[in-house]
């Protein structure tokens, strides 16, 4: 079928300008104006926003994790992305010690096959590179394409891996054109600490951030980076939360290593506080790393503007309050980590950067999309609005307000991490290879449409500033 969508200024990571987009198979054939071809459906979406569709670089969909699971699998979580104006998910594949690759793979693949309604690809944990994984990896890499390995600095005792297995990862990395991913924490410190705090009796939810300060966060990013200059190899942080490890960053990218970052909404825009609400309220706001004093979220900003920063992925990884998250009580530790924010993300940074001119339009959709489609081996065939590329996109209507809460959202969990915080800034309609998955704020879409992504091997195609801005902002 050939649609057009007519009339709506289109906004890449580059350009903004008013026009027509073609749509034929899927694919984007045509822009520019007054666009008329016989038999096509027009969608006229005059005073709308046409974005390219968000991608979401960190999931954690139907992931075991503290003796539960992800309340949001793959259907019930593509359904709220897709609401919120995301296209692509990237989740993480978790691997078990001594096992194959490929069977860790194999899971994942049956718990998304004819579920998910937008489309996905994996990234792959990596908990211990010895001679037998070293020796199936390039097979994985290529057969699957999945081009992004992950390695946890912390969870000790279960997914954490020592800095040797990380150097190792580093180097078969870039061998194999892939991007390590790191969970940037000191699981060592961190676990000593939570036995502190445990015998001495601190057991409510704030002493998970007390337990985790953004010390370990800082100092473990400064280590990661410090092993990938040394291997010459590429590094993405995920889920920086504070300016210690933004700083790290900074640091490392000034001396022209391939270091990149991501941060999450929440941590934009919630702060440590939310962990001493009363009657255990606070764990709803468990994840790691922790949230942070509120002034951290300034330096976030000027690292999305500046460039320090890349991308923002949700960290999706939801728990009820009922049932799940209450697993804590009496002991934080076994909070089960996590939150839901897969919905969110996208109206979260338009409406707190570029409404409150944080960060341009054109760097909204950079950070949102274009970046990780760059980093992961995805673009130009996502993350863009260019001729050949899939017709993933947004219509979004920049006047709207709302305010979310659980109430009206569409995750598979009890609770909204931004309950009552008004937005501006709506999706309208999303469009996946060019068919509608969200038309006029109504689901139209189907389980298992989505389709699995094999994805190119990195390039070096992300540009390393040799003086990143200390400060910045949209007048």
């Amino acid at each position: 079928m050939k649609r057009i969508i007519k009339n709506g200024t289109i906004v890449t990571a580059a350009d903004t300008y008013n026009g027509d987009i073609l749509i034929e198979d899927g694919v984007i054939t045509g822009i520019g104006l007054g666009l008329q071809v016989p038999g096509a459906e027009v969608i006229d979406v005059t005073g709308y926003y046409v974005f390219p569709g968000g991608i979401d670089p960190h999931t954690h969909l139907d992931m075991p994790f503290g003796g539960t699971v992800t309340a949001d699998d793959f259907e019930t979580g593509t359904i709220a992305a897709a609401y919120g104006g995301t296209t692509t998910v990237i989740d993480f594949c978790l691997t078990t010690k001594g096992e194959p690759l490929q069977q860790a793979v194999d899971v994942w693949h049956a718990k998304s096959q004819d579920k998910a309604v937008i489309d996905y690809s994996f990234h792959l944990m990596v908990s211990d590179l010895n001679d037998k994984v070293l020796e199936e990896l390039p097979q994985v890499i290529e057969n699957e394409g999945i081009t992004s390995l992950k390695v946890f600095m912390a969870y000790k005792n279960t997914f954490q891996a020592d800095d040797g297995t990380l150097y190792k990862t580093l180097q078969a990395a870039k061998r194999e054109g892939a991007l390590v991913m790191v969970h940037a924490e000191n699981g060592d410190v961190i676990d000593y600490l939570v036995e502190q705090a445990l015998a001495a009796g601190n057991t409510d939810p704030i002493y998970h951030a007390l337990t985790r300060p953004p010390e370990l966060e800082g100092e473990a990013t400064g280590r990661a980076a410090y092993l990938t200059g040394l291997a010459d190899s590429q590094l993405y942080v995920v889920h920086v939360t504070c300016a210690e490890a933004a700083w790290k960053i900074g640091e490392a990218r000034k001396k022209g290593l391939r270091v990149y970052g991501e941060t999450c909404p929440q941590y934009l825009v919630l702060d440590v506080e939310s962990l001493e609400k009363p009657d255990f309220e606070g764990a709803k706001y468990v994840w790691s790393p922790p949230l942070r004093e509120a002034w951290n979220q300034d330096v976030l900003w000027d690292s999305l503007w500046n460039g320090t920063l890349q991308t923002i992925g949700s960290d999706q990884c939801s728990f009820n309050f009922k049932g799940q998250k209450e697993l804590g009580r009496g002991d934080f530790s076994k909070i089960p980590n996590g939150g839901p924010t897969i919905e969110d993300r996208f109206s979260v940074l338009y409406s707190e950067g570029v409404a409150k001119g944080r960060i341009s339009l054109n760097k909204f959709v950079d950070v949102i999309a274009t970046s990780s489609a760059k980093l992961f081996g995805l673009f130009p065939q996502k993350g863009t609005i260019a001729l050949g590329s899939d017709a993933d996109l947004v219509i979004f209507d920049p006047r709207a307000t709302r305010v979310l809460s659980a109430e009206t959202h569409h995750m598979n969990v009890d609770y909204n991490a931004f309950e009552g915080m008004e937005v501006q800034g709506e999706p309208v309609s999303v469009l996946s290879r060019g068919e509608f998955v969200i038309r006029d704020k109504q689901f139209v879409g189907a389980a298992g449409a989505g389709q699995y992504l094999h994805r190119k091997r990195f390039e070096a195609e992300m540009p390393i500033p040799a003086q990143p801005r200390v400060s910045g902002g949209v007048s």
